[in-house]
């Protein structure tokens, strides 16, 4: 998920500044969770190179709505999430990293989310989501670390509501296989979004099941 490659970083910059108390970001700036441009190189550039807003026009995301951010990490794509659901909306991030998901607690509470985020520890290859809670389930560069893709879409598909969306965002190499996972687990693609240099964004909703035929009565006999 995002916070494997996210840890890491944190660990060597760690190592590199002799093990300060204070974590350190990619850019070798202080953490600040508040997400300031000045202050959170990691967060100005997370913005620059994966253009969150084509993310949350593509999901109509709007306030109200119930989201659940996957492999969520530190929360740079979650604290644009919590802001277009603002007010009334609630954002579950899930993550398989505790430690991470606490940096993710500290940007939304320095942003005045704190109320409008949950960080929820999952299992790999679990989604773990409540059925029929979820406007849209986001995954953002991220589906291609389960083990099968499709299983854990066919698991996830029952936390969302009726008419709720999915959406994938991820490096180009990775459609083919998306969209084939998703198209197996009984989703369908509704919009496809090309902004983003080198990424997709693509957003399903789950295909209607077939009407089943009416039943045939059998001819009467004749008198």
């Amino acid at each position: 998920m995002r916070s494997l490659a996210v840890a890491l970083v944190f660990v060597a910059a760690a190592i590199v500044s002799g093990c300060k108390s204070e974590p350190s970001s990619a850019s070798g700036k202080a953490f600040d969770p508040g997400g300031s441009s000045d202050g959170d190189g990691d967060q100005a550039l997370f913005d620059r190179e994966r253009q969150p807003a084509v993310i949350i026009r593509a999901l109509d995301l709007r306030p109200g709505k119930q989201v659940a951010d996957i492999g969520a990490g530190t929360g740079l794509l979650t604290v644009h999430v919590a802001r277009s659901v603002t007010p009334g909306g609630r954002v579950v991030a899930t993550d398989i990293d505790a430690a991470v998901l606490e940096y993710l607690h500290a940007r939304m509470a320095a942003a005045g989310y704190d109320h409008v985020v949950e960080g929820r520890v999952v299992q790999p290859n679990v989604p773990g989501l409540e059925p029929g809670r979820f406007d849209a389930i986001l995954l953002a560069q991220v589906d291609h670390y389960f083990d099968d893709r499709a299983a854990w879409l066919t698991q996830a598909a029952p936390a969302l509501k009726p008419g709720g969306k999915l959406a994938i965002v991820n490096r180009l190499h990775h459609r083919a296989a998306a969209l084939a996972a998703a198209q197996a687990a009984g989703f369908r693609l509704v919009t496809e979004v090309a902004d983003i240099p080198g990424q997709f964004v693509a957003v399903f909703e789950l295909a209607a099941a077939p009407t089943p035929p009416p039943p045939v009565s059998p001819p009467k006999d004749r008198p």
